[in-house]
């Protein structure tokens, strides 16, 4: 496998990378064309699995029944731009040039286990087992994402472009790339440090992302599917992740604090975070201002998170951990104050359901980040 991806890479960049770049004049200004021709690759696999095996899992076993899927259409738009344009074009056309600029990306020890807080600088015997290794850097990666999300949703500034990737009434398998792309961008620098820190290659670190990545696109799939009490202890499932999603409900309304974990399941169960056993409820934000992101189209939809995040971020509020609102103007009000204008009331709640399966596990409704 490892020698037919090497040719499948090598052939791209030969026939469809290099020419390209030498036709618009960037051949100096971009990446390595091999590794422009691995992240297309990697992009094209990824949309390759969610359209062929998550979608169709959609339609077989759905947690919600829709008449149609008209809110889904501008998550699927924003998630071939992404993965096949944006990102792309950022990382070769912009990072790297800048990356260039001051000096090359490979100025630096070519054995990424010299750095002093390499994992296998304290345990080299590592170097001799790559799963095991790959294993471990993922378990940190997870850990770091659990807490970063966790910020997403406590930090004003952050949750006002964290919000627009839950402000879908319609949560599918092409949901998880539906995010402000100022938001991924401080998300991708964080993750980058971390495995920069970790001494992770960067080939490996593109497999963590793959990895990572399809994971959240099945645990966004608008399916009913669950890992059982044990796995779904340990790993993040669609069922326990749509939890994360579900509309505020106002009668308990911080029962959606919950479920923060990317992968890994049992950080929310160590860190009081988890929910389990509640039936599938309606997704999306109480907040009207945030909601209307489905009002609008894929222009539309950014706009809006500009302008929450521009209201927040100037603003002292906007730095203040806790749970808002957003107010005229988009200045963040404590959800507290926010709750007599009458906060998680918009057309779905009718759709609420409240049956539910078992008791909550671990201390969601009395988590204090919030989301």
């Amino acid at each position: 496998m490892s020698e037919l991806w090497s040719h499948l890479v090598t052939w791209l960049s030969v026939h469809g990378v290099i020419p390209v770049l030498n036709f618009l004049h960037l051949a100096g200004l971009a990446g390595d064309p091999h590794d422009i021709a691995a992240s297309l690759l990697i992009a094209t696999l990824q949309l390759c699995i969610i359209g062929f095996i998550f979608r169709p899992l959609e339609s077989i076993v759905p947690a919600e029944q829709w008449a149609d899927r008209k809110l889904t259409r501008v998550d699927f738009q924003y998630t071939v731009m992404m993965l096949v344009g944006i990102f792309p074009l950022f990382s070769f056309l912009v990072l790297t040039p800048i990356a260039n600029y001051f000096g090359g990306p490979d100025t630096g020890p070519s054995d990424a286990s010299s750095s002093p807080l390499a994992i296998t600088h304290w345990f080299p015997v590592l170097n001799q087992h790559p799963l095991m290794l790959f294993f471990v850097y993922y378990i940190i990666y997870d850990l770091v994402y659990y807490w970063m999300h966790r910020l997403q949703h406590a930090l004003p500034w952050w949750w006002a472009l964290h919000s627009m990737h839950h402000s879908t009434r319609q949560m599918s398998c092409w949901t998880n790339d539906r995010g402000s792309p100022v938001d991924g961008f401080i998300q991708s620098i964080i993750l980058a440090v971390v495995g920069i820190v970790m001494g992770v290659e960067p080939d490996q670190f593109a497999w963590l992302m793959l990895f990572g990545e399809l994971v959240q696109n099945f645990s966004h799939a608008n399916v009913r599917i669950g890992f059982g009490k044990v796995f779904g202890r340990i790993f993040v499932d669609p069922k326990f992740h749509r939890l994360h999603h579900m509309l505020v409900d106002p009668e308990r309304p911080t029962l959606h604090n919950c479920n923060y974990g990317q992968v890994f399941s049992i950080w929310d169960v160590i860190f009081g975070t988890a929910l389990y056993g509640l039936a599938p409820r309606p997704t999306g934000v109480g907040d009207p201002l945030v909601d209307n992101d489905n009002e609008h189209g894929l222009i539309g939809l950014h706009w809006n998170a500009l302008k929450r995040f521009w209201g927040a971020v100037r603003r002292p509020a906007g730095w203040k951990l806790g749970e808002v609102a957003f107010g005229e103007s988009y200045r963040p009000i404590p959800i507290a104050e926010w709750e007599a204008h009458g906060v998680g009331h918009h057309p779905q709640d009718a759709q609420r359901q409240d049956a539910d399966e078992e008791l909550p596990m671990g201390n969601a409704e009395s988590a204090s980040t919030v989301g």
